[in-house]
C-alpha cells in the first residue's frame, strides 16, 4: 500500500486540482501509483532471497511507519477537515462500511479458508486496519469525490487507536491472545502522533511543506517497499508453504472491499463520484500499520498478509480506477 502519498486537493465534489503546482503533484501521483507495485514487488523478492540483510532492521518498522503517518499529515490542511462537518452522513457512510465491510470480510475469509492462527489474525488485522492514503490518489484517477476520500481516510486514521484494537480483540481473540491496550499504545505513537504532527508543520511552517510536497509520494514508496522488505525476510522461510493461501485471502479480501463499498455508496444514496470514493476507502487499507502491529504483538508471518496486501490493493486500485475513469458517471449521463 502506498501508505502516506501527496493528493490533488479539490473544491467540493471536483476532482479537478485546483491549480497548475497541484496539478503536477498529481502527475508525480500518478507515476508514483503506477511504479510502486514494482518496488514492492522487487522489496519483497529481495526480502526473501537476502533475509539476513533485512531481519536486523526488523526493530525500526514501528519508525518507518511513523515517518509514513508524519508524510500523510504534511498533506492534510483544513478545508479537508472542514469537509467533514459539511458532509457529515457520507463521511459517517464511509467509516461505518470501512470498520464493518473490512474487519468482517476478513473475519470470514479466515475462517472460510481455514487458515492457520496467525495468518488468520493477520488477514483480520488488516481488515482493523484505517484507510490508506492511496486510496485518494485511486479516487482522484476514478474521476470520484476526491474531497469525501481524503475526509474518511484521515478520519478513519484519527479514530484508529481505538477502533482498530477494540475490532481485533472482537475477531480475532479466538485466534491468538491479543493485547489491546499495548496495541492501542502503539497505535498512538505510531500513527496519532505523527499525523498530529505533520498537520501541525504543514500548519506552521507551509512554505518549506509546499517544497516537500512532490516528493512524498516518492518518499511513501520507499519507505513502505523497506516494509515489505523486513516483513518478507521475517517470514521468507515460510512464505513458500504460506504464499498461495495468503494471497487468495488477499485478493477475496481486497475484492469483497471494493465492490462493497460501492454498493455501501449506493445503497446510502449518494452519487457516482462518492460510490467511486467509497469504494477504494473501503477496499484499501493502511497495511503498513497492519504489518507493524502484526510483528510487534504476534510474529513475521502474521504480517505477511499486510505485506501482500500492500502489492495487490495498489494494482487491483489502479486497474479499478483505470476501468472507473473510462465510464461516464452515473448522475451526468442521467442529466444528460
Amino acid at each position: 500500500m502506498l501508505e502516506a502519498t501527496n493528493t490533488p486537493s479539490t473544491t467540493g465534489n471536483s476532482a479537478e486540482p485546483l491549480n497548475a503546482a497541484l496539478a503536477a503533484e498529481a502527475r508525480i501521483a500518478r507515476i508514483a501509483v503506477t511504479v510502486f507495485p514494482l518496488l514492492v514487488v522487487l522489496a519483497g523478492i529481495l526480502g526473501f532471497l537476502i533475509p539476513d540483510l533485512f531481519k536486523p532492521m526488523g526493530t525500526s518498522v514501528p519508525y518507518l511507519l511513523g515517518i509514513i503517518m508524519f508524510c500523510m499529515g504534511l498533506t492534510l490542511t483544513p478545508p479537508d477537515f472542514a469537509s467533514v462537518a459539511r458532509r457529515p452522513w457520507a463521511v459517517a457512510l464511509g467509516i461505518i462500511a470501512h470498520y464493518v465491510i473490512m474487519p468482517g470480510a476478513g473475519w470470514l475469509i479466515a475462517v472460510l479458508l481455514q487458515l492457520p492462527p496467525e495468518l488468520a489474525v493477520g488477514v483480520i488485522l488488516v481488515g482493523c486496519a484505517p484507510s490508506g492514503t492511496a486510496s485518494n490518489v485511486m479516487a482522484f484517477l476514478a474521476k470520484g469525490d476526491v474531497a469525501l476520500s481524503v475526509a474518511v481516510a484521515s478520519v478513519s486514521t484519527l479514530i484508529a487507536p481505538l477502533v482498530t484494537p477494540a475490532l481485533t480483540l472482537f475477531l480475532a481473540g479466538s485466534f491468538l491472545h491479543i493485547d489491546a491496550g499495548g496495541m492501542f499504545l502503539d497505535i498512538v505513537k505510531t500513527v496519532l502522533v505523527p499525523v498530529v504532527a505533520g498537520v501541525l508543520a504543514r500548519l506552521f511552517l507551509s512554505k518549506l511543506v509546499a517544497k516537500v510536497l512532490p516528493a512524498l509520494p516518492w518518499a511513501s514508496a520507499v519507505v513502505i517497499s523497506l516494509i515489505v522488505a523486513i516483513v518478507v525476510a521475517g517470514s521468507a522461510s515460510k512464505i513458500v508453504a504460506a504464499g498461495g493461501i495468503v494471497f487468495l485471502a488477499v485478493v477475496l479480501h481486497n475484492g469483497f472491499g471494493l465492490g462493497l463499498g460501492y454498493l455501501a455508496g449506493k445503497l446510502g444514496r449518494l452519487d457516482d463520484k462518492a460510490r467511486r470514493a467509497l469504494a477504494f476507502e473501503v477496499g484499501m487499507q493502511n497495511s503498513g500499520l497492519a504489518a507493524t502491529l502484526a510483528t510487534a504483538h504476534f510474529s513475521p508471518l502474521a504480517a505477511l498478509p499486510s505485506a501482500v496486501f500492500s502489492l495487490w490493493h495498489n494494482v487491483s486500485g489502479a486497474i479499478v480506477a483505470a476501468f472507473l475513469a473510462r465510464r461516464p458517471l452515473r448522475d451526468q449521463a442521467t442529466r444528460g
